[in-house]
Order: structure tokens, then C-alpha cells, then sequence
């Protein structure tokens, strides 16, 4: 009886619901919906402004552009659910390439050894700064944004500022790189791993008990602390992780640029946060999905691609990009002021 009374009114408050707020409603049980909504939208504009950008060929080279940053989407998104963020993705991520390449370089060391050394690092940066964050308590954006500038410093320092091309490497650390064709679409094995981590990390969020934790640190860390859940060892875990699928991020960059280069991607930070923020999820914490990292990712590097096509300066470009991160935070907040 109790039940059918509850169900009964949950439906007439569904009845006494605008649009609008249906609407809100939704979009706060699938965050995902919006950018999705924006990147079906993306493809027709841009489709029309230049058929080309709709080919086999296109849409696997634009894959290609968007697995890098998607890959550090991954992390971002961990550290972000925590309402944390990290400015130091980028840094690690050329850290590990660049100790990855050197080591490897001309025979120097097996290419399985100096992969593992690079992946080794980046998780070993990741847990410095979970270190400075859960046992020192400084803010995330101050810790990462230490970090940023020393491992920077770190990278040029340790490769002299001169970049590896893919000749001098073996053919693991350039494996990344290779490819295959599904028709007229050329899809690399980068790409693949790409997807491998985001199904693996989405299964672990949303089927575990440890992604049960992501959210639970990243809504309420004190509620979740006296519930009984580890909240510091859950934080330093994720940092971890995030350093760890940095390293793997490292790898890929390599194979992706044919060359390891202290100077790769220089807003990869940027690029990272904007695909999470535009991917639905809440920089307050405790709310976001992965697939929506993904689908935010792919709609920055569409945005930069289609409008490449459609012939427009690179000024606006990034004007586009930065309307769009202001959009995404604005239906965020409209979003999270949802009524039960």
C-alpha cells in the first residue's frame, strides 16, 4: 500500500512539472543527453558547411586528433568526480613520454623496460600529488598547480629541450601509432586503447564499489567519511590512477606525433578539463559520467576540425572553444539547482 501511495505521487508530481523542468529533470539523470545533443548538432552544421567532414577518411583522422586528449579526459574525469581538478596533466604526461623515449632511444634499453619505467612515473606523479592533497591538505588546484610547472621544468631539463623522432625508436614505443582500416576508415591502435580505458574505467565507476566512492568523496567527503567510506585513501587512489592512465597517454602520444617532443600539446590541460566540463560533468563533484568525457572530447576536436574545414581563423576557433566551456558550466549550475 505504501508503495503504490509513493508511486502515485511521484507520478502527479511528475504531472505538476513544466517543460522546462522536466527537462532539468532528465538532464540530471543522464548528463551525458546535452552534449550529445551538441555533438549531433556539431556534425550537421559542420556537414554542411563542408560535406568533406562527414568521410571515412575525416572522421578517422578526427579519432585520431581526439584520442590523446581523451585518454587524459579519463584521469581528469576521476579527479574532477572528487571535486578536485588537475593543471598537471599535460606536464605528466610529457615527463613520462620523454623519459620513455630517451631511455629507449637508438637501443639504449628494451622498449617493454623503458615503457614500464614511463607508465611507472607518470602513476608515481599521480600519487605525489595525491600525497601533498590528502596528507598535507593543500587545495588540488594549488598542489597540481606546482606540479604543472615542475615536472615541466623536470622534462626540459632531462631531454635538453630536443625532441626523439620515431627512427631512433623501437617498434613498441611507436606501436601506438600503427593502424588498420575498416573500409575507408583508418583507425589506429592508439584509438583502440583509447576506448579499452574508457570501458574498463566506466565499468569500475559505475559497477564497483570503489566508483560508489568516487562519488560519494567528490558529493559530500565528510557525509561519505562518517558513512564509513575512506575518503583520503579513496583520493589518493584516484590521483594514482589518473598518473597511471597518464603514462598510458604518454605512450600513445608518441605513436600518434611519430616523435617525442618536450613542446607536445602545450593546452593539453585545458583541452582535458573543457572535454570533461562540456561532457556533463559537475566541476562541484559527485555527478558525471564518462561517456559524457567522451562525447566532450570528440566534440572539441570537432569543433577545431569542422571549422578548420569550413576555412575560419584559429582566433575564432578558440573563441568557440571558450563559449563552449561557459555554456557547459552555465547548464551545469541550472542542472544541479534540480528539485527532488
Amino acid at each position: 500500500m505504501t508503495t503504490s501511495t509513493s508511486d502515485a505521487a511521484a507520478q502527479f508530481a511528475g504531472r505538476q512539472q513544466s517543460p522546462v523542468q522536466r527537462i532539468q529533470h532528465l538532464l540530471h539523470q543522464f548528463p551525458w543527453i546535452s552534449p550529445l545533443l551538441i555533438l549531433l548538432i556539431s556534425f550537421a552544421v559542420f556537414t554542411g558547411l563542408n560535406p568533406r567532414f562527414l568521410t571515412a577518411n575525416s572522421i578517422g583522422l578526427l579519432l585520431q586528433q581526439t584520442a590523446i586528449v581523451a585518454a587524459l579526459a579519463v584521469g581528469q574525469t576521476l579527479v574532477i568526480l572528487t571535486a578536485g581538478i588537475d593543471l598537471s596533466v599535460g606536464a605528466i604526461m610529457v615527463l613520462s613520454m620523454m623519459v620513455m623515449a630517451t631511455l629507449a632511444k637508438d637501443g639504449g634499453m628494451p622498449g617493454i623496460i623503458a615503457l614500464i619505467v614511463g607508465v611507472a612515473l607518470a602513476t608515481g606523479a599521480g600519487l605525489l600529488n595525491g600525497l601533498l592533497v590528502t596528507r598535507i591538505n593543500l587545495p588540488p588546484f594549488i598542489v597540481t598547480l606546482g606540479t604543472l610547472s615542475i615536472f615541466t621544468a623536470i622534462a626540459l631539463l632531462y631531454s635538453g629541450g630536443s625532441s626523439i623522432q620515431e627512427s631512433h625508436l623501437p617498434g613498441l614505443i611507436n606501436f601506438l601509432g600503427d593502424g588498420f582500416g575498416i573500409g575507408k576508415l583508418r583507425l589506429t591502435w592508439g584509438v583502440i586503447l583509447v576506448v579499452l580505458m574508457y570501458a574498463v574505467v566506466g565499468f569500475v565507476l559505475s559497477q564497483t564499489a570503489w566508483g560508489r566512492y568516487v562519488y560519494a568523496v567528490g558529493d559530500d567527503p565528510e557525509s561519505a567519511r562518517l558513512s564509513g567510506v575512506p575518503s583520503r585513501r579513496v583520493l589518493l587512489q584516484v590521483y594514482t590512477v589518473a598518473g597511471f592512465i597518464y603514462g598510458l597517454a604518454a605512450w600513445a602520444l608518441i605513436g600518434r606525433s611519430g616523435a617525442a617532443t618536450p613542446n607536445a600539446i602545450p593546452d593539453a590541460n585545458l583541452q582535458s578539463i573543457t572535454a570533461v566540463v562540456i561532457g556533463g560533468t559537475s566541476l562541484f563533484g559527485g555527478r558525471g559520467r564518462l561517456i559524457g568525457t567522451l562525447i566532450g572530447a570528440v566534440i572539441v576536436q570537432a569543433f577545431a576540425f569542422g571549422l578548420s574545414l569550413a576555412g575560419v581563423n584559429q582566433q575564432w576557433r578558440v573563441l568557440a572553444t571558450g563559449i563552449l566551456v561557459i555554456v557547459a558550466v552555465a547548464i551545469d549550475q541550472w542542472i544541479r539547482k534540480v528539485k527532488a
